[in-house]
């Protein structure tokens, strides 16, 4: 057996850190407060490695969406942006040089079920592969099954031999454009909401492998 629940104890720490730095980014810019590593490493409410707040806002700026504020600062005067391409609340995927990555498969997935009404596992992965991201339909099924387990799909079909489950997402379990994310833990964790929806209870702990 598996348990569920939904816990914002570790919600700060289990966002990802470029989803952070870029809401802060956001909120000094409504503030009309200076943007800089300094300031965003500041303003966070859990702290993560600085350095990875310096590489990841040199990645917006390589990729046009911030822009250096002091360009011919002295020696030792902190670096200043300006955001100026604001894409909404979901962070930039960028490199170091500015390039965008391809989409991850698991928001491919996330995505594509909200359009395809009911589906099966194979069904959301060939429908959410692109030709850069192929999806393989063990991958899609086990993020199915999670995302089952935790309430946002339901079951139209269940399985019977040589038929597969059909799904579909529960309209009001849409929580927002990020995708829920399957942790080395076996815990389904939602960056919409900041909260553990679902942790698999381990063989050792008497539930499923």
């Amino acid at each position: 057996m598996a348990k569920r629940h939904a816990t914002s104890a570790t919600a700060a720490s289990a966002a990802p850190n470029r989803q952070r730095i870029w809401e802060t980014i956001r909120a000094l810019h409504a503030d009309g407060q200076p943007i800089s590593a300094r300031d965003v490493w500041a303003s966070m409410v859990d702290t993560i490695p600085r350095t990875r707040v310096e590489d990841y806002i040199r990645s917006l700026a390589a990729g046009g969406y911030l822009k250096l504020r002091n360009p011919d600062r002295k020696r030792g005067v902190v670096a200043e942006f300006e955001l100026i391409r604001d894409v909404g609340v979901e962070a930039p995927r960028v490199r170091r040089d500015g390039t965008v990555p391809p989409v991850p498969g698991r928001e491919q997935l996330w995505r594509t079920l909200r359009i395809i009404g009911d589906f099966t596992a194979a069904e959301l992965a060939d429908a959410a592969s692109t030709p850069e991201s192929p999806i393989a339909r063990n991958t899609a099924n086990e993020y199915c099954l999670f995302l089952r387990a935790a309430g946002y799909l339901q079951v139209t079909r269940p399985s019977s031999p040589g038929v597969p489950t059909r799904f579909r997402l529960f309209p009001s379990r849409w929580t927002g454009p990020l995708a829920p994310m399957i942790q080395r833990t076996k815990q389904l964790y939602d960056p919409n909401t900041g909260k553990t929806v679902y942790t698999r209870v381990t063989k050792t702990e008497g539930g499923e492998p």
